[in-house]
């Protein structure tokens, strides 16, 4: 017992030296790589301030340097760094990266012993120190449906942080339809109303044109199954020798089966768990899957082990910081599948312990 209790005592200490561990060591190594993402960012808002397009339309493929293929709605969002030289705006840019991780640890719903165990995993999770290293968007992302979740039912707060999530990168804009099927009108037309406004910002900011040659790109190095590095299930399937035919099947079979889990559980689960398979396959749905995506397990693990499911850190220490380069390219839809099949588990287990005595079953 006391030495349990020591533990606890300590775990805050333990968490914060394992995230300025991780954090440290990460950026010390980086290189040249060192917001490899955010510098595309920083190219495209200082293409539109010099009165240029924001996109680079020569690109072929995803994962090359420079490539922005951010919805123009992002654009505004991002143009003030545009003002800065790159190497301040990559070390602001990180700052606000981990401060927004911070912000949404903070708000997640769970309790204090759960959000330090968040931090602790987040300081050896590769994906998390990744999305860092490289200045991506994940950790905002973590933020917006952190608040989501915490603020579900108020409607402006759920609506804005959806809207913002599919303004940056699309794929969180599922949170809006899972608004919508949970009935939650409210949040629906206000997010509607902030990406109205964002989409006309953008517009304005970097021109009409900036929308086709947006549209143009996006199509052209959206390749699910054969973007090099890229881990949705089927393009793991293929390179492990899956017929390129077979592992689009693959692909298009997972993500209607993640569709499938969002309606589902939007209608039949509780409000948290349904909305956090809806954040697990907002990623699933994407046709690009990088590793660092998987920060965003961060949110059902919270959940799982709040709910007294210690087993849930697995799904984190999968991919460890210190197993990178050895890790095999299956371990991360693997990682989401079973966080999502984990959640959808515990809520029916949730479900089934409300239902009152002699109550029909689920099946009814």
């Amino acid at each position: 017992m006391r030495l349990t209790a020591a533990l606890a005592r300590m775990l805050p200490l333990f968490a914060l030296g394992a995230m300025a561990l991780g954090v440290g060591v990460t950026i010390a190594v980086a290189g040249t790589t060192l917001g490899y993402d955010f510098l595309a960012y920083h190219a495209a808002a200082a293409r539109v301030l010099a009165g240029q397009p924001a996109y680079d339309t020569s690109f072929a493929a995803a994962g090359g340097f420079g490539l922005f293929y951010y919805p123009p709605t992002f654009i505004p969002l991002v143009l003030p760094f545009g003002l800065l030289a790159p190497a301040v705006a990559t070390w602001a840019w990180i700052g606000v990266l981990l401060a927004a991780f911070g912000a949404g640890v903070a708000a997640l719903p769970v309790s204090r012993t759960t959000r330090w165990v968040i931090v602790l995993l987040a300081g050896v999770s590769w994906p998390f120190l990744y999305a860092v290293k490289l200045g991506q968007v994940g950790p905002l992302l973590f933020l917006l449906l952190a608040v989501g979740w915490r603020w579900m039912d108020r409607g402006p707060v759920l609506g804005t942080t959806g809207a913002l999530g599919a303004a940056i990168k699309i794929q969180p804009g599922l949170i809006l339809a899972w608004a919508v099927l949970t009935r939650r009108w409210g949040a629906a037309l206000w997010g509607a109303g902030v990406l109205a406004v964002l989409a006309l910002l953008a517009t304005l900011v970097a021109g009409a044109g900036a929308w086709t040659d947006f549209l143009s790109l996006i199509t052209r190095v959206s390749d699910p199954i054969t973007t090099p590095h890229n881990f949705t299930p089927g393009a793991v399937a293929y390179q492990l020798g899956v017929p390129r035919d077979t592992a689009a099947l693959v692909q298009w079979v997972s993500m209607a089966a993640a569709a499938v889990a969002v309606v589902v559980t939007a209608l039949r689960l509780a409000a948290v768990p349904s909305y956090l398979v809806a954040v697990i396959a907002s990623q699933l749905l994407s046709p690009i899957l990088w590793d660092h995506y998987a920060l965003l397990l961060l949110l059902p693990v919270a959940w799982l082990l709040d709910r007294g499911r210690p087993w849930a850190v697995l799904f984190v220490l999968a991919t460890p910081v210190f197993l990178v380069g050895s890790l095999p390219a299956w371990v991360y839809p693997l990682a989401f599948w079973a966080c999502l099949l984990a959640v959808v588990a515990e809520g029916a287990s949730e479900r089934r312990a409300a239902r009152p005595a002699g109550a029909e079953p689920l099946a009814a």
